[in-house]
Parts: structure tokens; C-alpha cells; sequence
């Protein structure tokens, strides 16, 4: 399958820009089971300073405003031919050890609600397939954290987003990487995009984690949408948890605020 994707982000500030800098990660990169045709990215109020690939392998650039801009926007799209593996990506790969992603965060740090959730799945699924038992985990954090926009914020933890009972696929993705890592597997957090079946225009992009087992090598698991990605997702950028992994991140400097638009479209 073929998709193009276009993703215009657009910060608007009501005062001129002192200083600002961004750090992108927005472009995919062919392997896994995707093959990007063509990509390209248009700045305005902003001019590239650097692009290099990070410690996870992502294509990332990093953006310094333009003095005295009052916008910037983002405009990156392109076209990737998907395969589908049924969310198998294989052996690991890449300067980042396994073992870096066995490692908790200050984003999906276990409490006691995850380490109960890991506890009760393994007893119920005891002698299951390794995958079997992810798939159960999967299911489980589906029925316990109903998907819901508004509920929490870029900075919930795995834990809060289990307490809280509510969530959207980053903090699901960040249950699953908690739960699955106290289960012994190493996991990490995928952000990309997701054609989805009813529309083709989006607010976001989307997200969800992978989790490595001895068999298969890294699986991918979607809990928001309770399935294992297919020719529809498109992976970006990977990493430990949503901060490695996020699409643009920034600091700025000076007075007067900011307002973010995002318009998203991933289409065959």
C-alpha cells in the first residue's frame, strides 16, 4: 500500500521571536517494512541549522527561528509504500543496546497499579506464548484505560494514566512499555501515522510501542486501536519513552505567547 502523508505544523506567536530553537523528528526512514518513495520538508520563520540521525537511529533536524518572526510552519509529506507484517520488525538494529530498553523512565516508571497489571497477566496467561501474553497485556490496558482525548496531557506517566482510567494512545503506548518491561521484555515507544478507515484529515499523529521477543524481535502492539500495526501505519521515530520519540520539541526565549495548529492528512 501507498500512502502520502502531509503534516503542517504552524506555531503563531503575539509577540516578535528573541530566540527559539526546535528539534524535528518528522521524517520516516525505509526498513522495517516501509519504503519511503519521497519525502521533503518547507520551513518558514526558521532556518535549518543541522540534521543528523540520533542515538535511535531517527532523522532529526534541528531549526533556529528566524530574528523577529511572529510564525513558523512546518510542512513535511511525502509518500511510503507499506508492507504489511502483521507488526513483526524484526531483529534489533542500531547503535542503542537492548538492554537500553529495558530500562524504566521517569515517563513509564512502574508504580504499584502497573506492577499489579503486568502480575495479574502473567498469572493468567502462565505457559502462553510469549506473543499470546503480550497480546493479553494489550487487551487488558484497552478495557482498563478507555481512550479518551482531554484526560491527560504530554506529561502523564504510565502509572497516572492507569489511575486516572483515561488516556490517548501515548499514554496507552506508555502502560504497555511499563507492564511489558516488568514482564522482562524490552520495549519501546514508536510515534508515526495511522490512515484511519473514516477520514482522511487528522489533528495528531499517532502512537504506539514495540515490544521484543526472543522468536520475533521487535512486535508492534496498537492498544488504542487493540491490534498489531498493519499496511495503514507508517513508523517515524522510536525511542525509551514519548520525549525520544516526539515529533517536534523546542525551547524558546522572551515575552508574549504561543499557539500551536496542527492540520494532519494520511491518505492512499
Amino acid at each position: 500500500m501507498h500512502l502520502k502523508i502531509t503534516h503542517k505544523t504552524t506555531y503563531s506567536y503575539d509577540e516578535p521571536v528573541a530566540y527559539a530553537l526546535q528539534q524535528l523528528r518528522l521524517t520516516p526512514r525505509s526498513g522495517a517494512g516501509q519504503k519511503v518513495l519521497d519525502w521533503s520538508m518547507q520551513i518558514t520563520g526558521a532556518t535549518r541549522q543541522l540534521g543528523f540521525d540520533d542515538q535511535y537511529g531517527n532523522v532529526t533536524e534541528l531549526l533556529k527561528a528566524d530574528p523577529g518572526t511572529s510564525r513558523i510552519e512546518i510542512v513535511s509529506e511525502g509518500t511510503v509504500e507499506i508492507a504489511d507484517n502483521n507488526g513483526v520488525v524484526g531483529k534489533h538494529r542500531g547503535l542503542a543496546p537492548l538492554w537500553l530498553f529495558e530500562a524504566s523512565t521517569p515517563m513509564t516508571a512502574p508504580g504499584p497499579l502497573v506492577q499489579a497489571l503486568a502480575d495479574a497477566v502473567s498469572a493468567q496467561t502462565d505457559g502462553a506464548d510469549p506473543l499470546d501474553r503480550l497480546h493479553a497485556l494489550s487487551a487488558r490496558i484497552g478495557e482498563q484505560v478507555t481512550y479518551e482525548t482531554g484526560r491527560t496531557d504530554s506529561d502523564t506517566t504510565a502509572e497516572g494514566a492507569l489511575q486516572a482510567g483515561h488516556g490517548v494512545c501515548q499514554d496507552h503506548a506508555h502502560i504497555m512499555i511499563s507492564a511489558a518491561r516488568q514482564m522482562g521484555h524490552p520495549a519501546r515507544y514508536v510515534s508515526g501515522y495511522l490512515m484511519m478507515n473514516d477520514r482522511i484529515d487528522q489533528d495528531a499523529s499517532h502512537a504506539w510501542c514495540e515490544v521484543w521477543t526472543e522468536a520475533l524481535g521487535w512486535v508492534g502492539f496498537d492498544v488504542s486501536n487493540g491490534i498489531s500495526p498493519d499496511a495503514r501505519y507508517v513508523r517515524v521515530a522510536i525511542g525509551r519513552d514519548y520525549r525520544d520519540a516526539m515529533p517536534i520539541m523546542g525551547i524558546r526565549r522572551g515575552p508574549g505567547q504561543e499557539a500551536l495548529q496542527v492540520h494532519l492528512q494520511v491518505q492512499q
